[in-house]
Parts: structure tokens; C-alpha cells; sequence
């Protein structure tokens, strides 16, 4: 049964909300669709649009706190200036793209100018009109929070190890194969300023963290169905609301469409249409590099003369306070962290995707018409983000296309270390086409995956220096060959499998080497499952963080700098397998002569303490969802607010853990905590119309909507809605 939603519409356009609260929209034409998402956008997530765009101009200090935290905050979207020159860009649309984008700012301004968010209206704010270049900021910044930042973060952090004596050796042992032209002399040289991302980033809870996911696809002769299927579950922070997506179904006169979308950024980004289904992942692409930058008197060197950088200043307003004046030096290769007047090494450093947006929205325009898996691999290539996307057509086609802007470098170059600046030869030399990215299309063994993993083999070009680990990949894998044949119950059964191959492999190991002891017993009887009720993945977890800091900590880092990357940072969280490297090798330079052994059952009788004395990292936890549990609190106010009054959900227990399918970390960043679980699962089966969905949330972002937290319950179950089954 479908409502109608409140507000004038045009005459031609309906507006209607299903029984689970999704927006259905039925339009005449594509600009009627644009018009009635944008609209839908303003009405479910007006609050969540305009926080975002607020952080992303950096204007949070002027509109919502005066703090020095806050000033923190607007200091680094004004160093990224997602806003900078948007009519260059905005130029560069199409006539239908452009006209596409108008009406869905007509429609986001048709709600959102007549009824503005009313948290906004307690800071004394009121949101200007929706323009295209809001949608243009939102995009650049859900392309790289978190996602593209994460590789710029462990570059830095290579930089920083370098810096802190830890030998070539121990470097290559640690990010193998990307250490090729190191030049330690010039990285002793450089003078580090801030973090890329800052540790007081706490407004950051407006921005919900992205990091990883998983997808899949199946071809016919592996479903019951005898059609193409494919999966997708976003692995996004979900201790938050309202969620990132915002569910649609659209119905055009010769088509219709399912969709998650996310407010402010009008495009289909992961959905399915009559004849196309297509998931994202984030493809961890080394998109961002580093120059070193030789310095002085405001110049850098450049060959065998001294160039000045072009300097842009910026006023940051403040709330009831004095303004505060920045500076930003930048080049060709992005924002210099430093002072140039002060003579010295800073680096300075771009991602590919900063000054773009109008070609991903090009792209993702054209899904609409897309009608294969071919079409729909040749629109996604183009986009300017990395992603690696998982495709299914009507015909039973599949197939896999990374996107993303991904350098052309100097063939010495590996992309993940510095290079030096003053040599024109080091500078980016264009940009890789879509079809050298990897990609596949109907693979020989019946489906697709992926999930964050190392996808080199797939490319002509390598994409990625830095990916997550490749156990999840490997699970469902496992799972899609050895069994079957699929359908929508044994997707559920993938989409919730909280067994870890990071722990069968890893014990498989240290289990020999332990002495006989009660929590040998229990490690040794253990299903590998992070399963809410059990007890053995919090002896695991305090036994792998142990030996963690211990190798890590023992072998040059220091055990205070391993205990606070793992505790407050999010290099663990994202770059585990680097460090399992390390853990499994007996021999690794790590271990500085130590007996591995030795090192193992020492971690491991301290784990077997804390946990027996009722302590854990997290604090007192018997079972994994007592220790894995985690409040989703309204983005706007962040937890302030008295639990009676309803505006956050929980706490709730995650399953999983950072190496299951069902992926379910918690742990703390910036100060603040976070999380990574799936932020919503999606199944396509072509046998079927519609969507079959679960959102970690509900539609809207109203506290006192009944839409507010309408999945969350059918998400913590694992059960599916079925969306737009009976669109036509």
C-alpha cells in the first residue's frame, strides 16, 4: 500500500511512501526522476544534507560551534576545498546532465526552503538554497572520507616509521612489495605538520565513516533461479543516524528502478533497473600521492630554479568569536603541509579525485539506460572514484570494473612513497583508461568477488599498493563455490557469516605452541564464529592485540606507539593482513632475534589474565556482544541528549568481527568511537522484479517520524524487504 508524501509536486510527478517507508517516486521523464529524488532527499535527510554541506564548506565554526575543535574541523575542508572552482567543473556537463542536476536542486529546494531542518534552527541557522555545486562538494567528499584518506593516512605512516629508525627491512616485512625506491635520506628530511585527517575531529560524526564492503555476483548455472544474481552489504559506520542510504524506487513509462542513494548527490549508485544490477565496493586504488618539496623563502625548488606557490587565504568565521585567518600553499602536487617561508622538506600531496565530480555524475547518469553488463561497465569505468564494482544484466551476464582516477607515474615510482618534487619527471603523467583498470566479464568459475582485496591480477595497470586483507573475499568465495545452488536464503547466510578465516589460519598456527591452560581449551574447541553469545572471540581479540603491540611494539615501534595506533587510530583496523605478515612469520625482522614461540605464549598468557580478571580493551565484557556493542547516536547532537527522549538507538550488539563476512568492528578514532558493519544489505535476483533490502536505520532522519529506526530491528534479524516488486 503506498501513501502519498506531503508537499506540492508537480503535476505529472506522484510522490508515495510503501509500507516500509521507502519514497516511491513516479515520474514522466528522467528530470521528473531527478526532481522527485532530490525532493525525497530533502524531506527524509534535510538535516543530514545540510550538516554535510555545512563540514564540507568548512563552515561549522561560523554556523554551529566557535570551538577550537571546530575551527580544527573547517581548517581541513578548507585545505581539501571540495568547493573550489566549481564552474570549471560544472562546465564540463553535458546539457541533459546539467538539466538533470537543476531539477534535482529544484526539487531538494522545494522542500527543503519551505520546511528546514529544525535542529538547524537551534543554532540560529537556516540553509541557503540547494546549487550544483553542493552536489559537486558532497561527492568529491563521499569519494574520499575515509576511504581515499586511508591510503594518504598509511603513507604518512610510512613516513613517520621511517623517520622513527625502523630499518628497510622491517619496512619491506611490513608493506611488502611497495617499499621499491625508498630514499631514506630524503624522508629524514621532511618536516611532518598535521595529520591528513586531525585527532579532534569529533563533528566528524556528521560524516559517517566509509571504509569497506563486500560484493558478488552469480551466474545462472550456480542460482536455483537459473538467473543472474548479485549481492552487495556496504561496510560504512553504523553507530549513527539516520544511515548514510537513502532507499528509492522509481517508475519511468519504459522503465523502473531500485535504488540506495545518498542525500546531496543525485545519481543511482548502487541498485538494480529492469535489465541492470550493479554493487560498489571501495577498491582501495592508490589514488593519492606525495611529493617531497624543497623550501624556502615561499618557493620550492623546481629543477635548477625556485618557483613561488600560489597561496590562497581563507577567512574562518567563528560563533561568537574572532575570526582566524589560513593560509594554503599549493602546486601542481596538491597542498603543501608546511610553511614554505620557513626553510625546510614538506610534503605536499593530491588525490585524483579532488577537483572532479562532473564525469562520475556523467557516468552514473547514464546507468539509467544502461540494459547490460557491457553498457554498464563502460559507464562505471568512467567514474572518478575508485570503486570496484560488481555487475548482473537480464541476459545473465556478469561482470567486474574497477573505477577511479589512477596515475600515470614515473616508471621508478610504486605510488606509495614520496617522490621528489623538484623533478618534473616524478609528476603525474595522465591518467590509466578504464579498460587498463581491472575488470572481468561472465569469469570461468560461475561468479564474482570482492571485498576490499589486492585485484592487481585483474588490470593491466596496478591499482592498489595498500589493500585490506583478502580473508572475507576468500570466505564468500569459498562459500559460492562450494555450495549452492543459491538463492535469497543462502545470500542471507553469507551476508550474516560471522566465521573468521583470519582466526582459523592464524590459530592454526599458534595453537601448537601454547602450553596446556583453560584458554587453550577454549581457543581449541572454538567454531571460529563472533557470534553475539560467544565467549571465545573476546579471549581471540585480547590475544591477537597482544602479540600485536608485542611484535610490533618490541621489534621498534615502541609499545606506546603500538598501543595508540591500535587504540586511537585506524591503521590496524584497515591494514590487519599487513601485520598477520608479520605475526606468522617466524623469521620476520620483527622479532629482532626473539624467539617466536616464546613471544606467543607470553601474549597469550596476558590475554588469558586480562580476560580472566574480566577485563578487555573495551572494558568488562564476558561475551563478544557485551564487548562489541555500540549506541547509534544522532548525528546532529552526538549522544548529548537524555536516553529518554529517544533520538539514539541501542546500544546494540554487532556480530562479526574485522576479518568475517559479516564484518562488525568497533573501536575508537579522532576520540570519538566508530564502527564498520554492513550499513545495509542488498540481494538482486533477475528471476524476481524489485530489491531485496535491509538498512541498518530507517528512511528518515525525523526523531519523531515512525520511520526513524523502521529497519533496524529486520537488519539486526537479517531479514530482507523486498522493494518495488510491485512497480511497473
Amino acid at each position: 500500500m503506498l501513501s502519498p508524501l506531503p508537499g506540492p509536486t508537480p503535476p505529472d510527478l506522484t510522490l508515495h511512501r510503501d509500507a516500509h517507508g521507502v519514497p516511491h517516486v513516479r515520474a514522466p521523464d528522467l528530470a521528473g526522476a531527478y526532481w522527485g529524488m532530490g525532493y525525497c532527499h530533502a524531506l527524509d535527510r534535510g538535516m543530514q544534507m545540510s550538516v554535510m554541506r555545512v563540514l564540507g564548506q568548512g563552515r561549522a565554526a561560523e554556523l554551529l560551534d566557535g570551538s577550537e575543535a571546530m575551527v580544527e574541523v573547517d581548517t581541513f575542508f578548507r585545505r581539501m576545498n571540495w568547493s573550489g572552482r566549481p564552474e570549471e567543473e560544472l562546465a564540463k556537463l553535458d546539457d541533459e546532465c546539467r538539466k538533470l542536476i537543476e531539477a534535482y536542486c529544484e526539487g531538494v529546494n522545494a522542500r527543503l526552503t519551505r520546511k528546514p531542518p529544525w535542529e538547524l534552527r537551534l543554532v540560529g541557522a537556516r540553509p541557503a538554497p540547494w546549487t550544483p555545486t553542493d552536489c559537486l562538494l558532497l561527492s568529491r567528499m563521499s569519494g574520499y572520507l575515509t576511504l581515499a584518506q586511508s591510503q594518504g593516512e598509511v603513507e604518512r605512516f610510512f613516513v613517520e616509521l621511517v623517520q622513527g629508525g625502523i630499518s628497510d627491512e622491517k619496512l619491506e616485512a611490513l608493506f611488502r612489495g611497495s617499499t621499491r625506491g625508498l630514499d631514506r635520506a630524503l624522508l629524514e628530511k621532511v618536516t611532518l605538520g598535521e595529520r591528513m585527517v586531525p585527532e579532534a575531529l569529533t563533528w566528524m560524526g556528521g560524516a559517517a565513516r566509509t571504509m569497506s564492503s563486500n560484493n558478488w555476483v552469480v551466474g545462472p548455472d550456480k542460482t536455483r533461479s537459473g538467473r543472474a544474481m548479485m549481492a552487495n552489504d556496504p561496510h560504512l559506520e553504523v553507530n549513527r543516524l539516520p544511515n548514510v542510504w537513502c532507499e528509492l524506487s522509481v517508475s519511468l513509462p519504459d522503465d523502473s528502478a531500485q535504488l540506495m542513494t545518498m542525500p546531496g548527490i543525485p545519481a543511482p549508485l548502487v541498485g538494480r533497473t529492469r535489465h541492470l544490477a550493479w554493487g560498489a565496493t571501495y577498491a582501495f586504488m592508490d589514488a593519492i600521492d606525495s611529493w617531497v618539496e624543497d623550501c624556502r623563502d615561499g618557493k620550492r625548488r623546481r629543477e635548477d630554479r625556485w618557483e613561488p606557490f600560489q597561496t590562497r587565504s581563507e577567512q574562518i568565521l567563528r560563533k561568537g568569536k574572532e575570526p582566524k585567518e589560513v593560509v594554503f600553499y599549493e602546486c601542481e602536487h596538491g597542498v603543501l603541509d608546511g610553511d614554505p617561508t620557513v626553510a625546510g622538506h614538506y610534503l605536499c600531496t593530491r588525490w585524483s579525485g579532488g577537483d572532479g565530480g562532473a564525469a562520475s555524475l556523467m557516468a552514473l547518469r547514464d546507468m539509467w539506460r544502461a540494459g547490460t553488463v557491457e553498457e554498464g561497465m563502460a559507464a562505471l569505468g568512467r567514474l572518478e572514484v575508485a570503486f570496484s564494482w560488481v555487475l548482473a544484466d537480464s541476459a545473465d551476464h556478469i561482470g567486474f570494473q574497477m573505477s577511479g582516477k589512477l596515475p600515470v607515474r614515473h616508471p621508478s615510482a610504486s605510488g606509495f612513497i614520496p617522490m621528489p618534487g623538484w623533478d618534473p619527471s616524478y609528476d603525474w603523467h595522465g591518467f590509466h583508461p578504464p579498460e587498463a583498470l581491472p575488470r572481468v566479464l561472465d569469469p570461468q568459475q560461475g561468479f564474482f568477488v570482492t571485498a576490499n582485496q589486492d585485484l592487481n591480477a585483474f588490470g593491466k595497470a596496478m591499482a592498489s599498493t595498500a589493500p585490506m586483507g583478502d580473508y572475507r573475499a576468500r570466505r564468500i568465495a569459498q562459500r559460492l563455490a562450494d555450495e549452492g545452488p543459491h538463492d535469497l536464503d543462502s545470500f542471507r547466510a553469507i551476508h550474516m557469516d560471522t566465521w573468521s578465516l583470519q582466526a582459523e589460519e592464524l590459530l592454526a598456527v599458534f595453537l601448537p605452541m601454547l602450553p596446556d591452560s583453560p584458554g587453550k581449551v577454549q581457543l581449541s574447541a572454538w567454531d571460529r564464529r563472533y557470534e553475539p553469545e560467544s565467549t571465545e572471540p573476546v579471549l581471540f581479540e585480547a590475544f591477537y592485540w597482544a602479540l600485536v603491540e608485542d611484535v610490533l611494539g618490541g621489534g621498534g615501534m615502541g609499545s606506546a606507539v603500538a598501543q595508540h595506533l591500535r587504540a586511537e587510530t585506524g591503521i590496524f583496523i584497515d591494514f590487519y593482513q599487513f601485520v598477520d605478515r608479520i605475526l606468522l612469520d617466524e623469521d620476520s625482522p620483527w622479532l629482532d632475534g626473539r624467539d617466536q614461540a616464546e613471544v606467543v605464549c607470553a601474549a597469550f598468557a596476558r590475554a588469558e589474565e586480562s580476560v580472566g580478571q574480566g577485563r578487555s580493551s573495551r572494558g568488562p565484557a564476558a561475551t563478544w556482544g557485551q564487548h562489541n556493542e555500540v549506541t547509534m547516536t544522532h548525528m546532529f547532537f552526538n549522544g548529548k541528549l537524555p536516553a529518554f527522549l529517544g533520538f539514539d538507538a541501542g546500544p546494540i550488539a554487532l556480530r562479526g568481527g574485522r576479518a568475517t563476512p559479516h564484518q562488525g568492528q568497533v573501536y575508537s578514532s579522532g576520540g570519538r568511537t566508530t564502527s564498520f558493519a554492513p550499513s545495509v544489505r542488498v540481494v538482486v535476483d533477475f528471476a524476481e522484479p524489485g530489491m531485496r533490502t535491509a538498512v541498518a536505520g530507517g528512511p528518515s532522519d525525523r526523531r519523531f517520524s515512525r520511520w526513524y529506526t523502521s529497519g533496524l530491528a529486520g537488519w539486526l534479524a537479517g531479514e530482507y524487504k523486498h522493494t518495488g516488486a510491485h512497480t511497473t
